[in-house]
């Protein structure tokens, strides 16, 4: 069946056994091949952000500029390791494997977080979406824009829901992919404070505070609102074409980190995140036909 041109009336004929065969078939035409873009992205993010260190204690760079490039960093930093959770660049077997996994790990250095844990927990969260008791996510479940702020401020204390529940995931798990997630993040976490202890007492307090500490929170943040709170809440429901929803931004698609077709990432994993896009723009007449949130009428 030609996907160029999708007549509604004839759609309104197809059963859901045909409707699901032309939502794979366009579908498709977005999968495959390698993103440049998002291949460049995570190499040119994380060199950047490394870059402002010796930038800034050269004097070469003023450190209130270092920090709001920080910021950015670290805001980019997840998506292309997002990517290489759904082995995008390359599955398991393939050639390029050892591209996606470095692309998974070096991308998130800005975050200081392990990509073992994020890839665990959110395929669980594509499993079980907006389920109370098995998404790790729903921690970010808040009735508004400024509950999901602050359910993140809340999430950076000690014994915050988010982390626990991120942990009760892996522990739900118990595969050894899942321990060694653990083990990651745990000597991640302690080579990161490690760090911020021995700059401080080195007399760079500050710096590190503003191009490494603060700039994680804020992204983390920002992060939460358009990757997990804006997407699924503040009504989670359940089912496959009811657990996300597109929505439009005043700030425009790139400030909302590509998540206004956050739905079609939900729907089809395996296409490339600057695809999404394109990929809604085709899948729009049958998810209407499915009944799917294309617009709640509420911009950010």
């Amino acid at each position: 069946m030609s996907t160029e041109t999708l007549d509604p009336n004839h759609l309104q004929t197809l059963d859901e056994a045909g409707l699901y065969h032309l939502e794979r078939e366009i579908a498709r035409k977005y999968m495959g091949g390698l993103s440049w873009f998002m291949i460049i992205w995570p190499f040119t993010n994380t060199i950047c952000w490394l870059s402002l260190w010796p930038l800034v204690f050269l004097d070469i760079m003023p450190l209130g500029i270092a920090f709001l490039i920080a910021i950015v960093n670290c805001t980019l930093s997840y998506l292309p390791s997002h990517e290489a959770q759904h082995d995008i660049y390359a599955r398991k077997g393939e050639k390029l494997y050892w591209l996606n996994q470095l692309i998974g790990h070096a991308a998130l250095i800005p975050l200081a977080s392990s990509y073992r844990v994020l890839r665990e927990t959110h395929i669980e969260h594509h499993k079980h979406t907006n389920d109370p008791e098995l998404d790790p996510d729903f921690s970010s479940n808040a009735q508004n824009g400024w509950g999901s702020i602050m359910t993140s401020i809340d999430n950076f204390q000690p014994g915050s829901k988010s982390n626990a529940r991120y942990m009760e995931t892996l522990q739900r798990l118990s595969t050894p992919e899942a321990k060694r997630a653990i083990r990651d993040q745990i000597i991640i976490t302690l080579t990161y404070h490690l760090f911020l202890f021995s700059m401080a007492l080195s007399g760079y307090a500050l710096e590190v505070l503003l191009l490494w500490w603060l700039p994680i929170k804020l992204a983390f943040t920002y992060i939460r609102y358009f990757l997990s709170w804006r997407p699924h809440f503040p009504n989670p429901q359940m089912g496959r074409y009811k657990n996300t929803r597109s929505f439009s931004s005043w700030l425009g698609d790139i400030s909302a980190l590509g998540m206004t077709a956050h739905i079609v990432h939900h729907l089809h994993p395996r296409i490339p995140l600057d695809r999404t896009p394109a990929a809604l723009r085709e899948l729009r007449p049958i998810l209407e036909l499915r009944g799917c949130d294309l617009n709640d009428g509420a911009k950010d």
